[in-house]
């Protein structure tokens, strides 16, 4: 299986290096700057309980170096997405599938959801481009449980977590995903083949569109934010509303605010995502993961004033010290 990464970050680099130390692929990755050099120069370098995993990496800085792939997994930041989907016409052809691993609502969300009509989410892709250039048929869900960090370029520092979910975007289940699941299981990953991944997305999106933004606002590890009575009560507010729109959307929570956030306690001093992209000065994902969640709750006539106050904070945060660029 030829599989090419585009995006070899801190999720993009522990899954290459798994899947390259495993060998069962035929993998390159799309990479530039600082990682391109440093995966040419050391290969995919993933540090893990003390040890480091190291494998030989083909690497390009552009994809018509590469040719069509089996598998395109995508794994940029959000804001990254819109050209990136423009790119990566060489590395499709007709059997092509595309796999993101990324953070948040992805632009094929609304997908054959009555209640939004099949339209685009403006927030995630405005103008319908990414969803014109990765049509629907050809996406593979995911949602990625792991704790991951790059110390260095190229260098991915695993600190927990192994779990990946794949399904098909339009639901159900097939063998493509049957062959991916049993590809990275072997790799060494905890993997699920999920029938209803957009249900997967929306119940980590639930977790993640409270801390993740309020640990940039903030600059604290998840412990403080969860110590905090009125920010934990905050977070809990905004979350409720998440759900209500999660069940109009045949997306239900099974759990109350509090039973997430005794999952995300396990983490202890936990630097989010977002916190780590907001002290390297790289653009916020706040789009993906609250833009849109607010958007959604504009189109179903439901109110969401927590999660807009949250949404607005870190949006001129953002805008503020020039990590955030979008329009309203």
């Amino acid at each position: 299986m030829k599989i090419c990464i585009v995006g070899a970050g801190a999720v993009g680099g522990m899954l290459g290096t798994r899947l390259a130390a495993a060998g069962e692929a035929e993998l390159t990755a799309i990479a530039r700057g600082a990682t391109l050099a440093a995966l040419r120069t050391h290969g995919w370098r993933l540090r893990e309980a003390g040890r480091l995993i190291h494998a030989p990496a083909q690497v390009a800085e552009h994809p018509a170096q590469l040719g069509v792939q089996d598998v395109v997994l995508i794994a940029v930041k959000g804001p990254a997405l819109a050209p990136v989907a423009q790119s990566i016409a060489p590395l499709l052809g007709p059997h092509s599938v595309v796999l993101p691993a990324m953070n948040g609502v992805p632009w094929w969300f609304c997908d054959g959801i009555a209640a939004l009509a099949g339209a685009p989410l403006a927030s995630v892709d405005a103008g319908g481009h990414i969803a014109a250039a990765i049509p629907v048929d050809r996406v593979i869900g995911s949602v990625v449980h792991a704790s991951v960090s790059t110390s260095a370029p190229g260098l991915v520092e695993h600190a927990m977590g192994r779990g990946l979910i794949l399904g098909e975007a339009r639901g159900g289940k097939s063998a493509r995903v049957e062959a991916l699941a049993g590809l990275f299981a072997r790799a060494g990953f905890e993997v699920s083949h999920s029938g209803d991944i957009r249900r997967d997305i929306w119940y980590k999106l639930w977790g993640n569109m409270t801390l993740n933004p309020v640990s940039a606002l903030t600059g604290a590890t998840g412990d403080r934010i969860l110590a905090d009575p009125l920010l934990r009560a905050f977070c809990a507010a905004a979350m409720r509303e998440a759900a209500a729109i999660g069940a109009r959307l045949g997306c239900p929570i099974e759990q109350d605010p509090e039973q997430r956030f005794a999952i995300s306690a396990k983490l202890g001093a936990f630097r989010t995502s977002m916190l780590q992209d907001a002290e390297a000065g790289r653009a916020l994902e706040l789009d993906a993961l609250v833009g849109a969640v607010h958007e959604l709750g504009l189109r179903l006539g439901l109110a969401t004033p927590n999660i807009d106050a949250i949404f607005g904070l870190a949006r001129l945060y953002g805008r503020t010290h020039g990590l955030y660029a979008s329009g309203e």
